[in-house]
């Protein structure tokens, strides 16, 4: 996915450090991922969740709180009210950017941040929230630190671990945590939710769901993390996660009506990255790219693939279709399809006005099925009658028009 360095200056001052990943497509929509206690945007769950979101189309910041990873300000003084104005402030600045409403989403006490932001930021910019692991009490966050707290209350200001790290915590802090009600939170929401949580989390266990699921209106959902840890440590845990997120999301982040598809033929949008388009058919949207070594991201076929795709297919259909019509057992075909070329030395033709030139396209077929010799022969024979091989063989003019 294209990923963008975005900075976000907060109501205190400083500067938020985040990565947005862009859809390679067009956007239908913006989503904001809040990370973990102590994590920072680099977490598998963060990174996972924003990516599977950007290939639904929805393009996703994910963020470092005040004072963590690339971000400024004090961690030791911000506490969760922090956290929940850092989220204020980019959600408007995605919301200003994309316009229409945003999603929410966030892992453990991220999770509680969103579930908090959404008021603040105005249900009429929020368009869903989702949470992974999120704790139905924030002061649950300080059963992690190690250290003198009952010191820290009474304002001295100390070093504190948090997960093996080292940590300077402030009494401010503390009074900002232990100041909220995140059930009161939940239960001013107007928008849907869902909540995923871990049976097995032994960080915040599922009780934490059950509260605040039962605190939430409708329309609201829960999703199990069966057998995943607090963290989505494992990558496919996070990839579920996020999987699920980005499909439950798609129902409150409609396709826009500027997105039509066309009546008929094909209609080639840019998208992001240096190379990322969408296609859209009479029934049918998909992306294009180059690959990384091209300069592109990877995040769809090539033209050539699906110029190869199209002589692929097509063979593969008239095969099929010749079969059928002799009554002869076919079970299937499998073609493989490669080109001669030098990809840059043709691009750089086409740049300077000279004509490229594909060498060759290469075609091996293999056919299943109880077949004869003489029936393996001709089905493979006809491979050559396809419509789109005498397309490419045949006397094709490209006729171009410049449109406002």
């Amino acid at each position: 996915m294209p990923t963008e360095k975005i900075a976000v200056t907060t109501a205190a001052g400083h500067e938020l450090s985040g990565s947005l990943e862009l859809p390679t497509g067009l956007v239908r929509g913006a989503a904001l991922f809040a990370h973990c206690f102590t994590c920072t945007s680099q977490s598998k769950a963060a990174v996972a969740v924003a990516r599977a979101l950007a290939r639904e189309g929805i393009a996703c910041l994910r963020f470092d709180f005040t004072g963590l990873g690339g971000s400024g300000g004090e961690f030791g003084r911000a506490g969760f009210a922090t956290d929940v104005e850092d989220l204020v402030a980019a959600g408007r600045y995605l919301a200003d950017r994309f316009g229409d409403k945003i999603l929410l989403v966030g892992h453990s006490l991220g999770g509680a941040a969103v579930l908090a932001a959404a008021d603040d930021l105005g249900f009429d910019r929020v368009a869903a929230v989702a949470t992974i692991g999120a704790p139905s009490d924030v002061p649950h966050v300080l059963r992690r630190i190690e250290g003198d707290l009952d010191a820290i209350r009474a304002g001295t200001t100390a070093t504190v671990s948090i997960g093996g790290r080292p940590f300077e915590l402030s009494g401010e802090f503390l009074d900002r945590v232990e100041a909220t009600d995140l059930l009161a939170e939940v239960a001013r929401l107007r928008v849907p939710v869902l909540f995923l949580h871990s049976p097995t989390d032994d960080l915040v266990g599922v009780e934490n769901a059950s509260a605040l699921f039962q605190a939430a209106l409708h329309p609201k959902s829960f999703v199990s993390l069966a057998g995943a840890d607090h963290l989505l440590l494992d990558a496919r845990d996070a990839e579920f996660a996020a999987t699920v997120i980005a499909g439950w999301s798609t129902r409150y982040l409609p396709l826009r009506d500027d997105w039509p598809m066309p009546e008929e033929g094909v209609v080639v949008r840019s998208g992001h990255g240096k190379f990322g388009t969408e296609v859209h058919t009479p029934a049918h949207r998909f992306v294009a790219d180059e690959p990384r070594s091209y300069g592109g991201d990877d995040s769809g076929p090539t033209p050539y693939d699906l110029l190869l795709a199209a002589l692929g297919t097509c063979t593969a259909m008239t095969m099929r279709l010749y079969a059928d019509r002799k009554g002869w057992p076919l079970e299937g075909a499998t073609i493989h399809l490669s080109h001669e070329r030098d990809h840059e030395e043709d691009c750089e033709h086409a740049l300077d006005g000279e004509d490229g030139q594909i060498q060759a396209l290469h075609r091996r077929i293999a056919v299943r099925g109880p077949l004869d010799d003489d029936q393996r022969r001709r089905i493979v024979a006809i491979a050559d009658k396809c419509p789109v091989h005498r397309t490419l063989e045949g006397h094709l003019h490209i006729h171009t028009r410049a449109e406002d």
